[in-house]
């Protein structure tokens, strides 16, 4: 939403809007840009009617504002819908989809065409480093997007993908996610299913070929091309020669090999969806490499935040066990013989409920010291889907690690600060602000108390 709010700004719209709670990066992204940001909701913002209220999918009934457009019948629309009727019609569109790795791979993919002169429009979840936000429209006949599964907004329950015009898809992988929507993984398939069917028969659907999950998708694939990527035998585009060495890795994709400036095997797969896709798109292996050499990654990505007295902190938006696992698996590698800390705040949908009860413990295991804040909103859960701290801790002091679950901000930086000595890493997982626990931790360690 803030995103887009800003690319429409650069197109001659007047743009504000109103949130909660807004934090950065966004918050600074649209203070820098000039968006008004009223905070808080209520109908005095509507004062001077908007041609368009854009309703972001947080948004419920009972929200004031809400209630205000419906009552006064103003045009409204949802973000998805803004774009397949306003900036998609006639443009060739490459939705990048899965549980993982969408932003990483819709940015790299993104800076590809950017690099090489192609100037996309692309929507992207979060800000890549190269391209300063997240959003942009331009006239080029390209249009890059993240495809989100989440529901589009309270008055249209279908995935924000299906609104996106898919001429390629990219599908990474398959997981359990948003329990507060779906209600299990064959619910998920579905939507995916009905996304894929939209991929006209001159386009073509890149699909994980390693992930069983996926499989059952492609025999949706009767009127368009589709073909597999992965490290497996099987697949029509295959990664070999991984080479995983710190801040970098390496693969070979038939008689060419690439580098990435990224750490991890999921990144190496990422980074294969892309070399595939961009092939496919008329870009030489030569091309492709140039923009791998001078990508920069994306905020809340694995970001090294600071390293004060040798402790590094580094901020990660992992929200999901297997998010946090191949996080820790990529930071052994990058920061090799060095203690980990995996300090996790439950707060998306899916992870305040024991849906991942124990899956959190076998992600949270891959650190050798963990810290679980206070799990958000609990009270507003039935006490029978209510994530359970405490047995998550015990599971994991079973397992042998040093675990504590801290109600408090403060009470976790004073823990963190207190145990953690040079050469430690300690990772940060949210998909929130986490009361900006990243600065806090930094001031503390730099200041030695």
């Amino acid at each position: 939403m803030a995103s887009v709010a800003v690319a429409l700004k650069e197109r001659g719209y007047t743009v504000s809007g109103s949130d909660n709670n807004v934090y950065p990066p966004m918050s600074t992204f649209l203070a820098e840009r000039g968006i008004e940001v009223m905070n808080g909701y209520t109908e005095s913002n509507l004062a001077v009617a908007p041609d368009l209220v854009v309703i972001g999918n947080a948004i419920s009934r009972g929200n004031p504002e809400a209630e205000a457009v419906l009552e006064r019948k103003l045009r409204y629309g949802s973000l998805p819908e803004l774009l397949k009727d306003i900036f998609l019609p006639g443009k060739r569109s490459l939705v990048v989809t899965g549980t993982h790795g969408k932003t990483t791979t819709t940015s790299l993919l993104t800076w590809v065409f950017e690099h090489n002169g192609a100037q996309p429009s692309f929507l992207i979840g979060g800000i890549p480093e190269n391209l300063g936000q997240g959003a942009r429209f331009t006239d080029s006949e390209w249009f890059i997007l993240e495809g989100d599964e989440y529901d589009t907004a309270f008055f249209d329950k279908r995935s924000k993908f299906v609104h996106y015009r898919p001429e390629v898809a990219i599908v990474n992988n398959l997981e359990m996610d948003h329990a507060d929507i779906f209600e299990n993984l064959a619910a998920i398939q579905k939507s995916f299913s009905q996304f894929i069917r939209l991929i006209p028969r001159n386009g073509l659907l890149l699909a994980n070929g390693d992930d069983a999950n996926v499989a059952p998708l492609l025999a949706e694939a009767k009127h368009y091309p589709a073909k597999r990527f992965g490290l497996g035998e099987s697949n029509d585009f295959r990664a070999t020669a991984v080479q995983l060495d710190g801040d970098n890795s390496r693969f070979r994709l038939g008689s060419t090999e690439f580098t990435i400036p990224m750490a991890g095997e999921f990144n190496v797969r990422n980074a294969l969806a892309v070399a595939v896709c961009a092939r496919h798109c008329g870009f030489s292996d030569a091309r492709i490499q140039s923009a791998f050499d001078t990508f920069r990654s994306v905020k809340r990505r694995m970001e090294l935040r600071g390293e004060p007295r040798g402790i590094a902190v580094v901020d990660d938006f992992g929200h999901h066990p297997t998010a946090i696992r191949e996080t820790m698996r990529a930071l052994r590698v990058r920061f090799r013989g060095r203690r980990l800390w995996a300090v996790f705040e439950p707060r998306s949908n899916t992870t305040r409920r024991n849906v991942f009860q124990d899956e959190l413990v076998d992600a949270l295991e891959c650190a050798d010291e963990v810290v679980v804040a206070e799990v958000a909103r609990l009270e507003q859960l039935p006490v029978a889907q209510r994530l359970n701290p405490e047995k998550l801790i015990a599971d994991l002091r079973l397992r042998g690690r040093d675990a504590a679950y801290l109600p408090t901000v403060e009470s976790i930086v004073d823990h963190v600060v207190e145990r953690a000595r040079e050469g430690d890493v300690i990772c940060v997982f949210s998909n929130g602000g986490f009361g900006g626990i990243h600065a806090k931790l930094l001031a503390r360690i730099e200041g030695g108390n």
